[in-house]
């Protein structure tokens, strides 16, 4: 019965609206929010972010802050609102045993967005996590969250992992997605013709060489000391008859995923062509990173996109961000789920 009005609400209320109004959860430099706005179908109305730097970074592209604790709404005070959307942080649930329900995720993350659902009863829900969620605890943390929004919370729920590289960036970026949908328990909503399914992409061939920088700054280019040292680890490494090391990108091929910091780095280098001059003090290889504007090309952010001043903040940004045109394909065919549920629920009124 809750679903039935919450639906019916919401069709009396989009007779006039065009577009759907979100809540962006955690979320990060805004890489959610411009994918979903960029279909011109959402409106962000709230936005929560606990880390102050990237609050810095939205504010400076969205123009508000963000800044708030997901585990402190008050959903009474939100403004009028019925998508979710959020990346969680991925956590083990505490509770022994398989009942995989709604109990069962207290204490984490995923519980403050299931208890947000639960109260606002939003039309859908549209959630991120990496790949690594589908055996994360065994398997157990992804059923528990697809029993809760199944089961408890009646929802419609799809889950789907997709690549950025199928989106038109060449970054080999595996994610999971969940899109829930608050359709009345007795329509079958695919028997209508109107279902979802998540996008598989458009298939195009990107390469790097499009998306890389020219005159990039002396201090991304690796020293010849740093350069020496990661040839001495993969050569240890390979006599382990281990295969970790460093890795020089194919400009005419795709990048591995872009990640917070540290090692994973590595696996992104890229070297320059002999043009131009180039430091003294860099390694002869001309090997060099991948620069943030180039990270955030690789997420499908704009030139226009303001980037972090301090360089180690905006490579970890852009590493726990998401990619963006993946977000626009799957938002695309969320409206249009929404838009012909509500056209059913008109006709049965």
């Amino acid at each position: 019965m809750l679903c039935r009005r919450a639906s019916r609400r919401a069709w009396t209320y989009y007779k006039a609206m065009e577009k759907y109004r979100f809540i962006d959860l955690f979320s990060g430099i805004g890489g959610i929010r411009m994918g979903l706005e960029q279909t011109g179908r959402f409106e962000c109305v709230k936005s929560y972010e606990i880390n102050k730097k990237a609050c810095d970074t939205y504010e400076a592209n969205f123009g508000d802050n963000p800044f708030g604790d997901v585990t402190k709404i008050d959903a009474d005070s939100l403004p009028k609102f019925d998508f979710i959307a959020g990346g969680f942080p991925c956590q083990s649930f505490s509770m022994a045993g398989w009942r995989l329900g709604f109990d069962d995720t207290r204490g984490t993350l995923f519980f403050e967005v299931a208890k947000l659902i639960k109260k606002t009863r939003p039309l859908a829900v549209l959630l991120e996590n990496v790949r690594g969620l589908t055996n994360h605890d065994g398997g157990r943390t992804l059923a528990v969250i697809l029993n809760v929004l199944r089961n408890d919370l009646g929802y419609a729920t799809y889950s789907s992992i997709l690549n950025a590289k199928d989106f038109g960036v060449p970054q080999n970026r595996e994610r999971i997605y969940i899109a829930a949908f608050s359709f009345v328990p007795e329509c079958d909503f695919d028997a209508f013709g109107g279902g979802f399914s998540f996008p598989t992409g458009n298939g195009t061939s990107v390469t790097l060489r499009k998306f890389l920088e020219s005159n990039v700054e002396s201090n991304f280019y690796l020293s010849q000391k740093y350069m020496d040292g990661l040839k001495n680890h993969r050569k240890v490494q390979e006599e382990k008859g281990r295969g970790f090391g460093y890795e020089i990108l194919d400009r005419d091929g795709i990048a591995n995923a872009i990640v917070c910091g540290g090692m994973g780095r590595e696996r992104n280098l890229i070297r320059d062509e002999p043009v131009g001059e180039y430091p003294a003090d860099r390694n002869t290889d001309r090997i060099r990173m991948l620069t943030p504007r180039e990270c955030a090309r690789l997420q499908g952010f704009p030139d226009s996109f303001k980037t972090h001043p301090q360089v180690a903040a905006a490579y970890r940004q852009f590493g726990n961000s998401v990619a963006v045109p993946v977000i626009r394909a799957i938002a695309e065919r969320m409206a249009v789920a929404l838009d012909k549920h509500q056209g059913i629920m008109s006709d049965r009124q």
